[in-house]
């Protein structure tokens, strides 16, 4: 009975996987600060991680991590150990939180997008207040997200295609909704991480959940390929198999599409036998329900290689 309860919470929330401030407060004194904010009369909280290398006055890089349906900001980043790698390569990392645990996303799903509340604006607002408090390069502003986050990401991206130099996208595809209507003024650097074998999220698209609850999604052929699209790229992607870390029943394949409108790039790493998880990171939950969490990638390490290859042009 517990585990069939679990299964239902974990796919509803996994599936469904910035303000117009008048300030930004500080929160706890030690760890990652817990800060707030009022967006559209909302009170919006995040964490940020500062590394130890930051200098007031120098430019540092901005990573905005979204966690995924029912995760919180601070989940993400225990998911994920960015801390760690912002720390070895000296950039900033908001956690931020969404509203009932939960983004606006697009797919006009989750509990946040039917309470009306603007994800994208909490975003874009969260990047100017961060700038305001910390030297942040805006040449060098990123962002990353799982499930409910990942397809959040995407979305901001369409939206804020003028802020955003480039975006990581784990265990999501692209809403057909969002395929419709997303209109970039820039080519975009994106970098896809998807599990074949992903229970929550699979590979194949079409109607996520029960009569198609969380929304309907495009393959992760076709997210591929649209992305391309947009992105001006040219020409077949160079495939490699990478060299396998552990025997974990995973491997991993890389497929990178050059040639890209601005300098910008569209790669796509298939975790072969993966599940619904972040690489490298946390497994959250059993096998069972989120299929296998892959050590045959450092997703987090992968990310910020990705990230500081592409600056805004």
């Amino acid at each position: 009975m517990l585990r069939a309860r679990c299964w239902m919470l974990v796919a509803a929330a996994t599936v469904a996987a910035l303000f117009l401030a008048a300030g930004f407060c500080r929160g706890r004194a030690s760890g990652n600060p817990r800060n707030s904010l009022t967006v559209d009369g909302r009170k919006r909280t995040f964490e940020l991680h500062v590394p130890p290398s930051y200098t007031r006055g120098t430019p540092a890089p901005l990573v905005l991590a979204l966690h995924g349906r029912l995760g919180t900001g601070n989940g993400m980043a225990k998911l994920t150990h960015f801390d760690a790698v912002a720390d070895s390569n000296g950039f900033l990392v908001a956690y931020p939180d969404g509203i009932d645990r939960s983004w606006a996303d697009g797919r006009g799903t989750s509990p946040s997008e039917k309470k009306g509340v603007d994800d994208v604006k909490f975003l874009a607002e969260l990047i100017a207040a961060i700038s305001r408090e910390y030297s942040v390069d805006p040449a060098r502003v990123y962002i990353a997200g799982i499930s409910n986050g990942g397809f959040m990401t995407q979305r901001a991206v369409c939206e804020l295609s003028d802020r955003i130099a480039a975006a990581v996208v784990d265990a999501a595809l692209l809403g057909e909704n969002l395929a419709a209507s997303c209109r970039l003024t820039r080519a975009v650097p994106m970098l896809f991480v998807q599990g074949s074998a992903d229970p929550i999220v699979p590979i194949t698209g079409g109607a996520l959940g029960k009569n198609a609850s969380h929304g309907l999604v495009l393959s992760y052929t076709d997210t591929i390929r649209k992305w391309r699209e947009w992105d001006g790229c040219k020409g077949a992607g160079e495939v490699a198999k990478l060299p396998e870390l552990v025997n974990d029943g995973t491997f991993i394949r890389r497929e990178t599409f050059a040639g890209c409108a601005q300098r910008a790039e569209v790669t796509a790493y298939t975790v072969v036998n993966g599940g619904h998880a972040w690489p490298g990171g946390l497994a959250y939950l059993p096998k069972s329900i989120i299929g296998i969490t892959s050590r045959n990638m450092d997703a987090s390490q992968v990310a910020w290689e990705f990230f500081a290859r592409h600056p805004l042009p």
